[in-house]
């Protein structure tokens, strides 16, 4: 409503005086501001705040008639009234110079576009020149109380006991008259008012009084603390006959103020607190209607400290009081008790280190035109201790700062008189409660708007209904200047109005402001992109398209204007409810928005009466009259003109003047589609959508007047359009009482009828209600005894200024306060006394509020239909937790048993939907362990819960559930269950929850033995998913010394035999850590058994498995191949690798399983890099649109440039400086003939006489025939994705380590391997090895060469190539074969493709060290996830590699 920003300003009086300001009075339009001192009046201007005059008594006079006390304007600013100590009242002339000279004028700079247009115009900027003259005084003979101004009389109250009524011009003694307050009856209702007078007024008078014109009658403070309201009989207070009625069982008031347009009398007590009273219309007796008062919940260190209320002050547009203390604060409420801001706490009341201050006692205040300013007069006691307490502190300052000489403080400025202003900005709903306002957020300051837009690109995209969405252009420059479709008033959607939690900020332009300020009437458009504000006169618009305001072309014509009934937008039309001065008539004028602001484009209306309120719905325009009466006009777009015009037309006229008493009371008005029959006789979908009824807000009370349906209903198609008659009103019915503002939308929608057809209220200190339609469920026929509507109230913890329907939403604002530290010391300035205040957005969701009242109210039937509903809102499953939470709090924490707990209602409620059990387990873990009893009392055992968790596969939540066990149940209990859940986790894959079970387990299990948990030392990997715990192991791969005799030279091949998964410390022998390893062996050895190899590398990489000691126990176990042709095709189908498939020339009949891929087009062979090819999964997307899946090894397939040797991702374009560089770097760390330091991930291929061009070592690029390259792609063809390669390289490694020769013989025949497998079937020949393997390897060959034969010739050449290893393994030939056995014809190699990185190693025959070397094992790199360069592979030195790897541009894909 009103929100306080910045810091309060500090206006100095020019005249230095040692005399204080005491009081401030402002003239009725607030452009001027009385403020009176002892012997002074001073008159200030409001804009610029400035003084103006100020008249200083003569010591002889100031002897005469004693010091000022209070000061009354005359209604017409003409006069000023000041009463004084000794019973005088002081009348002043305020009078303007005749010269038409201004006191202070705006001074522009040369060239500046403002000059005066026109000669007549006046610039309302200037602050003008006046002059004060004292007429003749009135001497009372009693000390004055009270001073009142009312029309043209001025009403005096003095102390003893007279109400004098004195006229402003004729101030003889004709023109006095006295009303003794003894000869008023005073009773508790008008109908038991006696005649007589009353006889305990004795001796007691008026303390303080306030007229009330909508109430016509006084309020009253009588002296001895008693309340009162005082009306006449007759027309006229200066007619005899007064009535007064009491207040009953209060004796402590202090001080009154009424609010005219509420008809409410605000007094406040000594008590503290402020009870606010209405007049009851029937009996005439005064009933409180609410009381403003500091609640110990929020404000528990001086809710009862704060002495009897000083001052109440109502602001211009009674939406809003401010109230001071005696002890001092300020405290704003709305008009029904909604807390808004209070500097009694938090910010204001404290320092930043805690210590409290003191807060600023008030002596006088009052707000500004329009409510944008508070004027407020410190007391001057407090202001004399700061001065005395800042000058000793300055004397000391002085003292420690003699060095420092141009620190000179200046003279505080609280030695002259001065006045704070503090500045608020306030919602437009307060004066401007049309439609379009409520579905945005629209404050306004004196000078600015504060919106709540999101993006203009997103306006309306949000709803999937609406066919345009506005994008930006691709330049990210600003959208196109083209609105969006105004007629589809539709949801904007959560992204537009909840995008931020910043303000969209509006300066106001300078040039309306100067001469129209202060800004009356503001409104916003539906799509919130346009603007429009009215001042004293005219208007002007903006729209956040262009970024412009449109003003008037014409300044005598805006000036000839006043808007008096407000604005709204319809489509993209300002709709404007002025007063022509030139005509003096009341118009409606409609002005487009893309044309110039000129009357020659408005269309204009005339009106009888003047308008008080303007409203649309639809294409309708609703206006509330003095008259007290409605009119209904419609409104049509008229494109035939080449600026397009509105035409308006009457429909209706509806005369309310024996409801409503005064027509100032009326606080909006608006049309909706609400009735109280909703969706059940309306048969006709359109229906809906008309206006049914209008809700009228009178003083507070909701009234609604409906269609009447009563009589013969006439068919839509029977009636020609231009004829037909709008049925008539029915009588008024009050629907709510205390109402401050009204939602309702003219929107529709099948999904969310309760919410869109629903009417939402917002009542004050009551919070939110909401008058809510029941639907039958699936057109059923209605229960007789179901009302069709229902008002449900519920509390919201901000106040409310939009209703987002559809999404359930709330939004509001806030005040936030920020602490300023800069200046300590005791001369505080006005920055550290009050704190920085800022507005911050909120919002709020209500659902769980209504669904609550729904099932307390055994309407679970609507509360599912309205859940339903929203179930596909973002925060729904928030929505269920807060309705579980706050009904737990509830009835858990109540000291006397609940006769009907709701809490299994709710339960009940929330199994109906899908996200029951994550709902449950997330409000236990929000809740206190001592309400988990009752909860899971209601909702069931958490243990079935938990197996309904692992049934739904939902192991996030049942992992939530396992904590909740472990602290409800017996350790056993929850390892049970724990054990469970590990296992489906493993199952599943979830390596981030597996390692929190492990965790788990391990706590359980010494918790168990009352010690305290031991930290877990096992590594845990990070889930970016690579082989990433390298980085913390250094596996050597020559550990055990289990060597193996092959033949003529001793190869030495390690088997790794760890007991148990290494790295475990001190706890490694603990029952737990068993426990758990057998768990992961049992998982391993399920894997295994099933041939799912690759997931039993992602198994082993993400919680650091030790795979390679496992392997070797269960080396003769599990880890067999039991089939190696249904392992082979299992591998090609996990890592995604291609049968192998043969040039079209090589064969005559096609492959018998269709698996023939065509040749990958050249043009492969000319991208600059392959590492956009390597790393992307190319399963059987061409490359453009490969997506790289996080896979084990992301880690390394995104990083590593660690390819073979002989494929080296260094493509052929990187310069062979770099690979100097790279491959030098660690040749010296290369141990020979050490297996386990081989660290290239695959072997060298080998180079065939003539099949390649050799390159030069400094030349980059590749010449190659038209043969070759289709060789090459054959090549990309039959291979697989770099990370499968990277990933099977790995498993190589690690089952040869371990010694699994089975597993090692499918791997090398996947990847066509021919080193892998010679170097297998060497080992066969050990005596180490079982015979079984043997015949396993043996039979395995054998069956796959069959397989080969018939299902997959792409197999052939490979098995030619490797023909004579087979061949002695089938022979089991004794004798060892050297490696230059065999290297492969050129035949061979253009058959088979063997110069992948499957080939065979072809060391030069220059290379000495190459016979002599040991046969390369093909082992991954062991870096972290090769990040690192790696030395040249054994049997090739650095040159050769160097050149293999730019022979070959490593192409990895498959095709599609």
């Amino acid at each position: 409503m009103y929100f306080l920003t910045g810091w309060p300003r500090r206006l100095l009086c020019p005249l230095r005086s040692e005399e204080e300001p005491f009081h401030i009075q402002p003239s009725s339009q607030r452009f001027y501001f009385g403020v009176l001192s002892e012997t002074q009046l001073s008159i200030w201007f409001s804009r610029p705040s400035v003084l103006i005059v100020s008249y200083i008594e003569s010591a002889k006079a100031a002897a005469q008639f004693g010091f000022y006390q209070k000061a009354e304007w005359k209604p017409d600013d003409s006069m000023i009234a000041v009463a004084t100590a000794k019973g005088y009242i002081l009348l002043f002339d305020v009078l303007g110079r005749g010269d038409d000279k201004s006191l202070y004028e705006p001074v522009y700079p040369k060239g500046s576009p403002r000059v005066r247009a026109t000669p007549g115009y006046k610039e309302e900027q200037c602050a003008p020149a006046l002059s004060l003259e004292m007429k003749k005084p009135v001497d009372l003979e009693a000390p004055i109380t009270s001073l009142r101004s009312l029309q043209e009389d001025l009403l005096v109250c003095t102390a003893d006991g007279y109400l004098h009524v004195l006229h402003w011009d004729g101030l003889g003694s004709n023109g006095r008259k006295a009303i003794c307050l003894t000869t008023i009856p005073f009773s508790l209702d008008l109908q038991s008012a006696r005649g007589g007078p009353s006889l305990d007024l004795e001796g007691v008078y008026i303390r303080c009084m306030e007229y009330c014109v909508t109430l016509d009658g006084f309020a009253v403070v009588l002296s001895d603390g008693r309340l009162g309201f005082i009306t006449p009989l007759s027309n006229t207070i200066t007619a005899d006959p007064l009535q007064g009625v009491w207040a009953a069982d209060v004796n402590d008031g202090t001080c009154v103020a009424v609010n005219n347009k509420y008809r409410l009398m605000a007094f406040g007590c000594a008590s503290g607190s402020v009870l606010v009273y209405m007049i009851d219309t029937t009996t005439g007796s005064m009933q409180l209607s609410h009381k403003l008062e500091l609640t110990p919940k929020h404000y528990p260190d001086i809710y009862n400290k704060t002495g009897p209320v000083k001052l109440i002050c109502w602001s211009p547009d009674y939406s809003v009081v401010m109230v001071t203390w005696e002890c001092g604060g300020l405290s704003l409420w709305s008009v029904f008790g909604a807390h808004l801001i209070c500097t009694l706490g938090e910010d204001f009341a404290y320092r930043s280190d805690g210590t409290k201050k003191e807060p600023v006692k008030i002596s006088s205040m009052s707000w500004g035109a329009e409510g944008y300013h508070l004027w407020v007069l410190p007391i001057k006691q407090e202001r004399r201790r700061q001065e005395q307490q800042q000058q000793e502190e300055e004397e000391q300052q002085k003292q420690e700062e003699e060095e420092e000489e141009e620190m000179a403080t200046p003279p505080h400025p609280s030695l002259q008189a001065g006045i704070l202003q503090f500045h608020f900005i306030k919602s437009a709903l307060t004066v401007n409660p049309c439609t379009s306002n409520q579905e945005q957020v629209l404050l306004h300051g004196e000078d600015r708007l504060y919106l709540t837009c999101g993006d203009p690109s997103q306006v309306h995209s949000a709803s999937d209904t609406h066919p345009h969405t506005h994008l930006h252009p691709p330049d990210g420059s600003s959208p196109p200047h083209q609105p969006p479709d105004p007629d589809s008033s539709l949801s904007q959607g959560l992204s537009t109005l909840l995008g931020h939690k910043h303000w969209h900020v509006v300066q106001i332009h300078s040039t309306y402001l100067e001469s129209n300020w202060p800004i009356r009437f503001a409104a916003i458009d539906t799509a919130g992109q346009c603007m429009a504000v009215a001042g004293r006169r005219g208007f002007a618009h903006y729209s956040l398209f262009t970024r412009k305001w449109k003003l008037f072309g014409n300044i005598t014509q805006e000036q000839n204007m006043t808007v008096t009934g407000g604005l709204a937008w319809w489509k993209d039309f300002v709709v404007v409810a002025c007063y022509n001065y030139i005509d003096q008539q009341e118009q409606l004028r409609l002005y487009q928005r893309s044309s110039n602001l000129d009357n020659a484009f408005a269309s204009v209306t005339k009106l009888h009466s003047d308008t008080l309120l303007l409203n649309v719905f639809r294409d309708m325009v609703i206006v509330f009259r003095a008259d007290c009466s409605i009119c209904l006009y419609s409104l049509e777009r008229r494109n035939d003109s080449p600026h397009p015009t509105a035409s308006v037309e009457l429909l209706q006229e509806v005369s309310m003047s024996r409801y409503i008493p005064h027509p100032a009371l009326v606080v909006s008005v608006t049309l909706t589609s609400v009735r109280t029959e909703t969706g059940i006789t309306l048969k006709a979908p359109q229906q809906a959508c008309m206006a049914e009824s209008i809700m009228l807000n009178l003083a507070g009370q909701l009234i609604m007047l409906q269609r009447d349906r009563s009589g013969p209903q006439v068919r839509e198609k029977e009636t020609p359009a231009n004829n037909k008659k709008l049925l008539p009103f029915c009588p008024p019915v009050v629907l709510a009482q205390c109402v401050e503002n009204v939602w309702t939308t003219c929107r529709s929608n099948r999904k969310k009828r309760h919410l869109l057809e629903a009417l939402w209220l917002s009542c004050g200190e009551a919070g939110m209600k909401v008058w809510l339609p029941l639907f039958p469920r699936d057109h059923r026929k209605p229960h007789s005894f179901l009302s069709r509507r229902i008002m449900l109230p519920f509390h919201i913890n901000i106040y409310p200024l939009a209703v987002l329907f559809e999404d359930a939403l709330v939004l509001g604002a806030t005040n936030e306060t920020v602490l300023y530290d800069g200046l300590q010391g005791a001369a505080e300035p006005l920055e550290a006394l009050f704190p920085y205040c800022t507005v911050e957005r909120t919002s709020q969701i209500y659902l769980h509020h209504i669904l609550r009242q729904l099932l307390v109210r055994n309407l679970g039937e609507q509360a599912l239909m309205l859940a339903q509903s929203c179930a596909s809102l973002p925060y729904f499953p928030h929505v269920m937790e807060l309705m579980v939470h706050v009904v737990l709090e509830e009835e858990a924490t109540s000291r006397e048993p609940i006769p009907d707990p709701l809490l299994p209602t709710v339960a009940k409620f929330i199994t109906e939907f899908p996200l029951f059990l994550q709902t449950i387990v997330h409000c236990a873990r929000k809740t206190e362990y001592a309400l988990w009893n009752y909860l899971f009392a209601a909702v069931g055992n958490p243990k079935d819960l938990f197996e309904e968790c692992l049934m739904a596969r939902d192991l996030d939540t049942a992992a939530s559930y396992l904590i909740i066990l472990q602290s409800m149940e017996v350790p056993a209990v929850s390892r049970q269950h724990a054990t469970l859940l590990f296992n489906t986790a493993l199952e599943q894959g979830k390596w981030d929850l597996c390692r929190h079970m492990i965790r788990f387990l391990k706590a359980i299990g010494s918790g168990e033995m009352d010690t305290p948990p031991p930290t877990p030392t096992t590594q845990e990997p990070s889930s970016t998913g690579g082989f990433e715990f390298f980085r913390n192991r250094s596996i050597s791969l020559s550990q055990s010394a289990d060597t193996i005799a092959t033949g003529k030279f001793n190869l030495q091949k390690t088997f790794s035999m760890p007991s148990g998964p290494s790295s475990r410390g001190r706890d490694g022998e603990c029952p737990e850590n068993m426990y758990i390893d057998m768990m992961l062996w049992r998982h391993a050895r399920h894997l295994l058994e099933q041939v799912r190899l690759r997931d039993l590398g992602c198994f082993s990489a993400q919680l650091g498995f030790e795979l390679i000691g496992w392997l070797c126990r269960e080396r003769n176990r599990v880890a067999r191949v039991e089939d190696f042709v249904s392992a082979l095709k299992r591998l090609h189908k996990d890592f995604l690798w291609p049968f192998p498939v043969i040039p079209g020339g090589s064969i005559s009949s096609p492959l018998k399983n269709g698996r023939c891929r065509t040749v990958l087009s050249t043009r492969l062979l000319k991208s600059q890099s392959a590492d956009s090819l390597l790393n992307s999964d190319m399963d059987t997307a061409p490359p453009q649109a490969a997506s790289s899946n996080n896979t084990w090894l992301d880690g390394l397939g995104q990083r590593s440039k660690d390819m073979d040797a002989a494929s080296s991702s260094h493509s052929n374009q990187h310069s062979p400086q770099t690979h100097d560089a790279f491959l030098s770097l660690l040749t010296s760390k290369v141990e020979e003939y050490s297996v386990g330091s081989a660290t290239d991930l695959t072997e060298t291929s080998s180079v065939v006489d003539g099949d390649w061009t050799m390159v030069d070592e400094n030349s980059s690029t590749l010449s190659l025939s038209q043969a070759e390259l289709e060789h090459i792609s054959m090549e990309l063809a039959n291979k697989g994705p770099h990370k499968s390669q990277v990933q099977l390289r790995y498993l190589l490694h690690v089952f040869m380590e371990a010694g699994c020769l089975e597993w090692c013989v499918v791997i090398g025949l996947i990847l066509r391997d021919a080193n892998v497998i010679k170097q297998v079937i060497g080992f066969l020949d050990s005596p180490e090895v079982p015979q079984d393997t043997v015949q396993s390897v043996q039979s395995g060959l054998l069956a796959v060469d069959t397989w080969v034969s018939t299902d997959c010739l792409g197999y052939k050449p490979f098995l030619n190539l490797i023909q004579p290893q087979l061949q002695d393994l089938m022979d089991s030939a004794a004798e060892q074969v050297q490696p230059e056995a065999f290297q492969p014809s050129s035949q061979s190699s253009k058959l088979g493709g063997s110069e992948g990185p499957g080939g065979a190693a072809a060391p030069r025959p220059e290379d000495g060290r190459g016979a002599a070397a040991p046969l390369g094992l093909a082992l991954p790199s062991l870096e972290p996830a090769g990040g690192f360069p790696r030395p040249p592979s054994e049997d090739c030195p650095p040159e050769q590699t160097e050149e293999l790897g730019e022979d070959e541009g490593a192409y990895d894909c498959t095709l599609s």
